[in-house]
């Protein structure tokens, strides 16, 4: 079974909604299995066997699709239905592009804050991701990253800035599915994660920024395979794509 997102992707996907609907109940599944990669990059969406799974109608999963597809996780190509997306090529760094004008604007509004709690959340994320990368588990590993991410953003107390990273996390996720020689993680973590975390613990928004930006131009280059670095690696294949079922009852 997909496991879950990151505790705090999950969070951001249903921000502020007091009761799921169905539809909101099938993009988590969906967002799940392509995070996992047990839909696996450029598959196409088998609307008749993930909605018999999930025990909907395919009417509430062509919705819940449509809702991926303006994220950009899935693709819809007329004629040929919908597929997950590939992300890809000058498309890498687009997506880092992004993540740093989000990413650097969390660091300059923690930074001036001060925020003794925020500080303490991104530093566990980070002591997280370090303890990890001592294991082979490249899931694992990549997990924690992401999630050090998204606390980033999260702890910066913007819930726009927060729901657009966790599909930018999501976007991330696929890039590394993307890549020609299979999903792998660097085994070490980059010093610029300290370097950061020194940078907004004495407010020093500058330095912060440059940690981030030096960061994301090492990934970049490690997914485009211009750099040469130590990696961990994982086999994505799983056994089918199984969906949770969805309780009806429970949903709107």
């Amino acid at each position: 079974m997909p496991r879950d997102l990151p505790r705090s992707v999950g969070r951001a996907s249903v921000l502020r909604v007091p009761r799921l609907s169905t539809v909101d109940l099938i993009a988590i599944e969906l967002r799940k299995a392509i995070f996992s990669g047990a839909l696996a990059v450029g598959a196409s969406l088998g609307e008749v066997e993930i909605a018999s799974q999930l025990g909907v109608s395919r009417s509430p999963l062509r919705e819940a699709a449509q809702r991926l597809v303006q994220e950009g996780i899935l693709v819809a190509i007329p004629g040929r239905g919908m597929s997950v997306a590939v992300i890809e090529g000058d498309q890498i760094a687009d997506v880092y592009e992004m993540r740093l004008a989000i990413e650097a604007q969390a660091a300059r509004r923690i930074a001036r804050a001060g925020d003794a709690q925020a500080l303490g959340r991104i530093t566990a994320a980070y002591e997280e991701l370090v303890a990890v990368s001592e294991g082979e588990d490249a899931r694992a590993i990549g997990d924690a990253d992401l999630e050090f991410h998204q606390i980033l953003v999260d702890a910066a107390g913007s819930d726009r800035m927060t729901r657009a990273m966790a599909t930018l996390v999501m976007q991330t996720r696929i890039v590394s599915f993307s890549v020609a020689e299979g999903y792998s993680v660097r085994r070490s973590v980059s010093p610029t994660y300290r370097a950061l975390l020194d940078a907004l613990a004495v407010g020093d928004v500058d330095a912060a920024v440059t940690a981030l930006e030096t960061q994301f131009s090492d990934a970049v280059s490690r997914l485009r395979g211009d750099a040469d670095v130590d990696t961990v690696e994982v086999d994505v294949e799983e056994e089918g794509q199984v969906f949770q079922r969805i309780d009806s009852a429970a949903a709107d």
